[in-house]
């Protein structure tokens, strides 16, 4: 198991968000998180993404017990290992898609023309080879989120946590989004954790977990196909 959680708690003041969660996850696999509002889905996806430190439990990744890190050995795990893609893209507007995509390298200490390169082989593999020098007041929704997928795999994180990732687009570039999620996936071999309210993007993902007043609930929403064991793709397609 690339991520195990066990036991995990979570109070906010006196109310508990999160009530003794337990959570397995395989390498390669794309896993969505569905719930109510209030569930306590994004709170469980800060915790395994280290964001956010739990009350009670343990989480080991990538057969690491991160809750044993601290400072700038947890913040040098997380990106390393960890890659996050949000609701709101979170780009920086001054810079261009190139630069934005490069920032985690450049903060692991990559050289930047190692880093240029790698983030110029993203933006292609997530359609945006003819964007990379536009800044995201010059780019669409769609587009900047593409962004933000490129920057999230820049150092080849083991896992990739996605929060709502189309919840501020339209249907059509939903539907984009989500099969770029699970291509890159298949390209590139990270384990996907998503948190979606999208029962689509859910049934199109391996296995779907549903948090109910933070704990899962057995019954779960079938997926339409099982982890994927083939080879990855070595020509990604772009889409328009």
């Amino acid at each position: 198991m690339i991520i195990k959680a066990q036991g995990i708690e979570k109070s906010f003041g006196t109310l508990k968000v999160l009530k003794g969660v337990d959570f397995e996850v395989r390498e390669k696999e794309v896993v969505a998180i569905m719930g109510a509002s209030g569930a306590g889905k994004s709170t469980l996806l800060q915790i395994l993404g280290t964001l956010l430190t739990p009350d009670a439990g343990t989480l080991e990744i990538a057969g690491t017990d991160v809750l044993s890190l601290e400072g700038k050995k947890l913040a040098a795990f997380r990106n390393r290992r960890i890659g996050f893609v949000f609701q709101a893209h979170h780009l920086l507007p001054e810079f261009t898609a190139e630069e934005n995509v490069m920032i985690p390298a450049l903060i692991g200490g990559t050289p930047e023309k190692d880093a240029r390169k790698r983030a110029l082989e993203l933006l292609d593999a997530v359609g945006l080879s003819g964007r990379a020098g536009h800044k995201p007041s010059e780019l669409s929704g769609g587009e900047q989120q593409r962004v933000a997928i490129a920057r999230a795999l820049m150092n080849s994180p083991a896992i990739l946590f996605a929060d709502e990732p189309s919840g501020n687009l339209d249907s059509k570039t939903k539907e984009e989004i989500h099969s770029l999620l699970l291509r890159m996936r298949d390209l590139y071999g990270q384990t996907v954790i998503v948190v979606t309210h999208d029962s689509s993007l859910a049934r199109m993902c391996d296995r779907t977990e549903v948090l109910v007043d933070g704990e899962f609930k057995a019954d779960k929403i079938p997926a339409d196909k099982t982890p994927s064991q083939t080879a990855p793709s070595q020509t990604p397609q772009t889409e328009e």
